[in-house]
This record gives structure tokens, sequence and C-alpha cells, in this order.
């Protein structure tokens, strides 16, 4: 099964080709900018260069897998919109995954929960908690990093090294989700109906309606 696997929730434009043989996933060609303002001039050309390397064609891929963050809006629309397009013009199902699941699923197995933490800028991070075998048990969340109140003390994620003094954890890596990393996160629902590609934006949006216009009278 040959997957091209898509995120756009960091600062890092992410693209791979990984081929999944039961438990067995291989990474054929991978393509990451860390770039927060390059999402949509790269995403693109990344997976096209990704499936290029891997010696195959996009008319070979039998899935896409896209990263649905958390993340900010402008970012995580050019991935969705990506896949989402890649998708439907392929024929073929294209599978969310929360992006902190990415990050986690690369995780070293250890015996401790850990954190996954991203940058969600305006000085706060997007998090999950997670139990020692990789799954959630908390998450996601969008808050300050003074606030989040937790005792685990080791975390992955970019989040996780700006914020390491403040929340006073161990950085351990990856720092972004890597294409093997979304893969594993989703592989557990390639046998089913995918659900629709919807966004984790976790704040209200900034724009509001305008308020209805003062009625002008005569006097």
């Amino acid at each position: 099964m040959l997957v091209l696997a898509i995120d756009t929730s960091t600062p890092a434009v992410t693209a791979g080709l990984v081929a999944l043989d039961g438990d067995v996933l291989e990474s054929r060609g991978d393509r990451v900018t860390v770039d927060p303002r390059a999402h949509g001039e790269l995403i693109t050309p990344h997976a096209l260069e990704a499936v290029k390397a891997a010696g195959v064609t996009l008319r070979d891929l039998d899935a896409i897998v896209c990263g649905v963050g958390p993340g900010p809006f402008t970012g995580l629309r050019a991935g969705m919109a990506t896949a989402a397009s890649l998708a439907h013009a392929l024929g073929i199902p294209a599978y969310p995954v929360c992006s902190l699941d990415a990050i986690a699923a690369d995780v070293a197995p250890g015996e401790a929960p850990f954190l996954v933490l991203t940058d969600a800028r305006r000085r706060e991070v997007y998090w999950a908690a997670y139990a020692a075998d990789g799954s959630r048990t908390d998450g996601p969340h969008v808050e300050r990093p003074a606030g989040l109140e937790t005792t685990i003390k080791v975390a992955a994620g970019d989040g996780a090294l700006l914020y390491a003094d403040t929340l006073g954890v161990q950085p351990i890596e990856p720092r972004f989700p890597s294409p093997v990393g979304l893969v594993k996160a989703a592989r557990e629902d390639f046998n089913k109906k995918p659900s629709p590609l919807t966004p984790l934006y976790l704040r209200r949006p900034d724009a509001v309606e305008p308020a209805a216009r003062k009625k002008v009278t005569t006097p």
C-alpha cells in the first residue's frame, strides 16, 4: 500500500511517500522545509517531488493521509486543500489524523507518559497527553504554557523546546510530524470509510461578522 502523507500544521511543510506492508512502514521519499510562511507555496511541489523520488506516479497511490492540526488556519488550509484535491482527482481516500498523534507515534517507546506540544503562536501551545504506549489520554487543547498544570515531565514537539523552562519539561524528539508518523497514526482507519477532513482549529475565528449599521434618520 502506497500512502502520500501531508502535514502543514506546524512551521514544517511536510510531504512524504510511505509504503505500508502489514505492520512494516517504509519511507520512500520525504520532502520537509521548515518555513511557517511557505505552506501554500511548497506543499504541492513537495508532494510531487516525494512521489517522484519514490519512483512512482500519483496514479500508483492507494491513499492520502493529512494532518488536520491543531494548527493555524492558513497553514492547515494549504495542506488540507492539497490533500482533498489530490484525493478527489485520483479517486482515492484521504484520511485525517491529529497532527499531535503523528508526533506521538514517532516518540521512542518508554515506560512513562509524555506530552506533545506545538507552537500555537500568541504565546500559547497546542497540547495533548499520552500514555507510555502512545495512546492519547487528554486533549488536544490550546493554552498558555504557564497555565498548563501537569505532572508529566517529558514532552515532544517544537512547543516543548520553546517553553521547556516555563513548563519544567525535558524536550524529546521529534519536533514535527513525519510522514511515517502520520501514517502510523492513521493506519488503523485504513479498513474504514475515511472521516471528513475537518480542521482542528481549537480557537474561535479572529474575523467576526460586522455589526448592523446604524440607521440614519432625518430630523
